[in-house]
């Protein structure tokens, strides 16, 4: 379809073959068939293949292979011919290649879920009736509704707007939003009126900033505008947290640290083996035997398992978020949650249910309903209730329960046109056709409508306003507010005929005060608790809100978010607060009444330059900067307008506060859980490099290089898995929220990684020499000088591979808090004692069964070493234990 800007509203619709009313769903699924998803075409993803080689190329892996080479040539250099242990490094290669790719697919499934759970949608007319669905799912023909803070789904042409301003940038790179028109246009030109004219048309990647209008779909997918400029829209990239960056970090210089210890073995070796290298014919041998010590070490000190460990983790967390209602769009939303200090929340539907009711009013009862329900875009369904945007709805079901259905008075004095509501001027006007006359009817704050009033109604009659009257409206509206109801009120004006602008300023000067309603929407029952749980955890909730100022007041009090009304302020009043002030008053006030959104951004990067990590909430399309603005924006997923969510790192799917202390809480259990595995890994992985550097130094090799890889990748990969399932601890909410600027090793966990990972090593040499002094029993005095001269033992070798990886096993129990003595947690962690099980019946696999021990180069030990083993492994939680008393002690002093 060519140049649908010049054609008329009949002209188009009759070539989409469509009406006003939209599409039937039958029309709709056979042209979704024929002109498919309305999407822009994504980069096309690896394959499976392509992931599997993506995954050989971790230096990690590229460095097994070259063992698996070197331990292949020394096999064969050496006569023995044995292939056990390169067929067991290369079978662990290709393991943890898929096992790579099983989670990156995972991985990419837990995205693309979440992305399903956050997709836009948008109000589309289908068999006569509004409904809302995935913006996917629209096919040319369809006819949407537009209103403030929606992105436009698709390209389309106008066929009604009421004063509709859309801002195109994203195509035309102007800022300036466009007056939106519903004329045909370019009539009487061949030319093609250039993108950023065409105001008759509405396009993918724009987004209402004001008003509300009606198009009828003309383009859909890479058909529209923004598809052909995209022409293929990249993936989402990866995005990592600051943790991870940070263990990227610690990676890279754990690589540099482990490339010099490893250069250093190898010539120390050589030096000392300098007699053997003198021989002819065991120079290569003697090289590459080095050379394998080496590995050992590069194996033993590069924990394999932690980048996986800490992705699953956050992906279960992101994951359990979702379940509970808090849909995470960012990563880094999960780790900096738990850092939060200031929660800055909106009143309405998230601190309250959103279900206003109207409980009192002022002045003619059906006259203040009629103007009240005429003066909204909410409307009655089927079953006689309002469906639309939450006070609105109350309005129209006040005005129906007096008899009055809005259908009906619609039906007598249809709207002919409007100025709708903006949060500028807090106030929306309808004018009305009524028999050859007009009527206009404004709602709005009670404050702005009375300065507007000249006249108010009053015994049927018009009667001049005066200082008396309002002082009483006034009074009225203060009795109201001071019960914590919102007050709105409505005005009218007549006209001999249709105005001639419908601009607010045109409009609303001139007013009859006709009434005010009060109306009220009850507190979400969990908030209180919810409030006294962020006190608890050392957060401070702010309320921010558009109502009277007497209304907050009230709700934060009865939330206990403020004691005294001192702790208010208005947003009047804090335009009078310059920006160096305004730093320090932030920290007197925990709720804002009569705020606008320019307001939201001033507290945030108030509370921002007080080094306070932020969050905030908003639903409207002027919250977006704030929201953006903000350490963790959050958007609402029920009031929310596309605008908000798309900028938002977390999104509420209930709309509910408490839902984001949740959030919170489970954001500090993750990070908790990230540290405990992190602690862990480093310990086990720095008791490995202890113990091969000492064996070295001490003459003898106490694990090969596959040895030191079933450790990592069974042994310590489980249990760390299991460890970032723990439950959360009983003071993770009862205590103040952690430093942002926090390293990896905060909070005393570098010490305990080294001396944790000094003890474990101690515990295993000395397992090897039991293991070697029993197996040189027969010459008790000089069994050193002979594991010296023979530089292995079998029976030390199993016995310091048993006790290592038992020795992990059991520290995993001791990880289960940092501080506190793992006999005191409650409850017990299902995951990890299955974890312990399975570990344990692998490692006595291995000791035990005939074919694999010769694998591994195992010798068979007896239940009297297979006592000893597992008593020294145990050893590892009385130790801890006792350290951590001393810690906790220290920590009360």
């Amino acid at each position: 379809m060519e140049k649908e800007y010049s054609l008329s509203q009949e002209s188009i619709l009759e070539q989409l073959e469509t009406t006003e009313a939209g599409l039937t769903s039958e029309q709709a699924a056979q042209r979704l068939e024929k002109y498919g998803p309305n999407k822009l075409k994504e980069a096309e993803k690896a394959t499976l293949f392509q992931k599997f080689l993506a995954q050989l190329k971790d230096p990690m892996l590229i460095i097994l292979m070259i063992a698996a080479g070197v331990s292949a040539l020394t096999g064969m250099l050496s006569g023995e011919n044995e292939w056990a242990e390169v067929i067991i490094i290369m079978a662990v290669v290709l393991l943890n290649a898929i096992l790579g790719v099983i989670q990156e697919s995972k991985a990419e499934a837990a995205i693309e879920a979440l992305q399903t759970m956050t997709a836009a949608t948008c109000k589309v007319l289908r068999d006569g009736k509004m409904v809302i669905m995935h913006s996917d799912e629209l096919v040319p023909g369809d006819v949407v509704l537009l209103e403030a803070g929606d992105a436009v789904p698709a390209d389309g042409r106008l066929l009604e707007s009421a004063s509709l301003k859309i801002e195109e940038a994203a195509l035309t790179g102007e800022s300036v939003p466009v007056n939106k028109v519903i004329e045909a246009l370019g009539v009487d030109t061949e030319a093609d009126v250039p993108l950023g004219d065409r105001k008759n048309m509405c396009y993918m990647g724009s987004t209402v900033v004001y008003g509300r209008g009606k198009a009828v779909i003309t383009r859909t997918g890479m058909d529209t505008e923004m598809g052909k400029i995209a022409g293929v829209l990249a993936a989402t990239e990866d995005e990592q947290t600051p943790l991870q960056r940070k263990l990227d970090q610690l990676g890279k210089a754990l690589s540099w640290i482990v490339l010099g210890i490893c250069v250093f073995i190898f010539g120390f070796n050589l030096f000392m083996a300098r007699a053997q290298l003198a021989v002819q014919g065991h120079a290569l041998s003697v090289i590459l035997e080095t050379f394998m010590v080496a590995v050992s070490l590069a194996v033993a000190a590069i924990p394999e398992g932690l980048a996986t460990v800490v992705t699953v983790v956050l992906s279960i967390g992101v994951t359990n978020m979702s379940k509970r209602n808090a849909v995470i769009r960012r990563l880094t939303a999960v780790e900096t949650l738990g850092c939060t200090q200031v929660i800055c929340s909106d009143k309405t539907g998230t601190l309250t249910q959103n279900k206003m009711t109207v409980v009192e009013h002022m002045g003619d009862g059906e006259l203040v309903a009629t103007a009240m329900a005429l003066c909204s875009d909410a409307a009655l369904n089927e079953q006689d209730q309002a469906e639309g945007e939450p006070t609105e709805c109350a309005l129209v079901n006040f005005a129906c329960k007096l008899g009055l259905k809005k259908q009906d008075l619609e039906a007598k004095t249809p709207r002919v046109d409007e100025a709708p509501f903006d949060s500028g001027r807090k106030m929306m006007s309808t004018v009305h056709a009524v028999n050859g006359n007009f009527v206009q009817y404004t709602k709005g704050g009670p404050d702005v409508i009375l300065q507007r009033c000249t006249h108010y109604w009053e015994n049927g009659k018009t009667e001049p306003m005066t200082d008396a009257k309002r002082e009483e409206i006034m009074a009225a509206n203060k009795a109201m507010a001071d019960k914590a109801l919102r007050v709105l009120a409505a005005a009218m004006r007549f006209w001999d005929e249709k105005p001639a602008d419908n601009t607010p300023e045109y409009l609303e000067q001139e007013l009859i005060f006709v009434g005010l309603t009060g109306m009220i929407d009850p507190v979400r029952p969990e908030v209180k608790a919810a409030i006294e749980e962020c006190r608890a955890a050392g957060i401070r909730p702010v309320m921010i809100t558009g109502d009277h100022k007497d209304t907050a007041v009230a709700i934060a009090k009865e939330l206990g978010i403020i004691t005294d009304a001192s702790e208010a302020i208005t947003g009047a009043e804090l335009d009078n607060i310059s920006d160096d002030e305004i730093c320090e008053f932030v920290k007197k006030y925990g709720v804002y009444a009569r705020v606008q959104p320019e307001h939201k951004t001033r507290i945030v990067t108030a509370w921002k330059a007080n080094g306070a990590i932020t969050a905030m909430t908003g639903d409207g399309v002027n919250d977006a900067p704030s929201i953006k603005s903000a350490d963790i924006g959050v958007g609402m997923g029920i009031t929310g307008t596309d605008v908000t969510k798309n900028v938002a790192d977390m999104v509420l799917a209930d709309d509910n506060f408490a839902t984001i202390v949740a959030a919170v809480g489970e954001g500090r259990r993750i990070y908790d859980n990230i540290r405990k595995a992190i602690q862990f890994l480093l310990a086990s992985n720095m008791s490995e490099v202890l113990g091969v550097f000492f064996a070295s130094i001490l003459g003898f090799t106490l694990l090969n290089p596959v040895h030191l890889l079933f450790i990592n990748l069974v042994t310590d990969c489980f249990p760390a898995l299991a460890l970032g399932m723990e439950k959360a601890e009983p003071d993770t909410m009862t205590r103040p929220p952690r430093n942002s600027k926090d390293g990896i090793f905060a909070g005393g966990l570098g010490f305990d990684v080294i001396y944790q990972g000094v003890l474990v090593t101690a515990i295993t040499i000395g397992a090897y020499l039991v293991g070697s002094f029993m197996e040189f029993n027969a010459d008790a005095a000089g069994w050193f000088g002979k594991l010296v001269a023979e530089g292995s033992s079998g029976h030390g070798m199993t016995m310091a591979f048993l006790t290592m990886s038992m020795c992990e096993i059991f520290h995993s129990f001791n990880m289960r808090s940092q501080r506190k003595s793992v006999f005191t947690l409650k409850g017990q962690n299902v995951v990890l004692w299955a974890a312990m099980l399975g570990s344990l019946l692998l490692t006595t696999a291995v000791i035990e069964v005939p074919f694999l021990a010769n694998a591994f180069g195992f010798t068979m030990i007896g239940w009297t070493e297979y006592g000893i083993a597992m008593g020294l492994a145990i050893l590892v939680i009385p130790v801890v234990e006792t350290v951590k008393f001393i810690q906790r002690l220290f920590t009360k002093k």
